[in-house]
């Protein structure tokens, strides 16, 4: 086996942890909302966001579905460059709710793999073991989009590449010289 082919195939395999772990997390989190979109509007509105209330009710009702879907074709490595990014930015938006919480003395668990709440008197928040998490994915995301690439990916059957050799060995090779007789 060429050194190239064993590079690709780590590669191909790091793809498919890296997509696994992103879309398993996202679809996880989107799923224990879904059920309890009232529970998701109230963990939305207790972050105090800059945003109308009208906003917080949006986000918090089709933040699940967004999940859910997301993680689903990650899983399935269907549009993985597309949904790796979105999966990305989501983890993004997440810090930086974390970070506003944090910043401004609110005291709640972030809801991200749990019903979220307001924490009670003693209870410590884990914002910066959840902001490190979310980095992980992040890390993840950026994997899966910079080399979408990976192994058990619909992708593969979908986007297959062009394989030009193919092509022109398929081709009546007499059509693109011109014929001899």
């Amino acid at each position: 086996m060429a050194p190239s082919q064993v590079t690709r195939e780590w590669r191909d395999w790091v793809g498919l942890i890296t997509r696994i772990i992103l879309g398993c997390g996202l679809f996880y989190a989107g799923a224990l909302k879904v059920g309890n979109l009232a529970a998701n509007v109230a963990q939305v509105e207790l972050y105090q966001l800059p945003v109308p209330s009208w906003a917080e009710t949006v986000i918090g009702t089709i933040q699940p579905f967004l999940e859910i879907a997301v993680g689903l074709m990650l899983i399935l490595g269907l549009f993985t460059r597309v949904n790796a990014i979105l999966g990305a930015l989501a983890m993004a938006v997440f810090i930086a709710g974390i970070i506003w919480a944090w910043s401004n003395g609110i005291q709640i668990d972030c809801g991200c793999f749990s019903v979220g709440g307001k924490l009670e008197p003693g209870e410590q928040n884990k914002y910066l073991q959840d902001i490190v998490r979310d980095l992980g994915f992040i890390a993840c995301g950026l994997w899966s989009w910079i080399r979408p690439r990976s192994i058990l990916a619909v992708d593969n059957w979908l986007l297959k590449p062009i394989d030009i050799r193919t092509t022109l060995d398929e081709t009546d090779t007499t059509t693109l010289h011109g014929s001899t007789q």
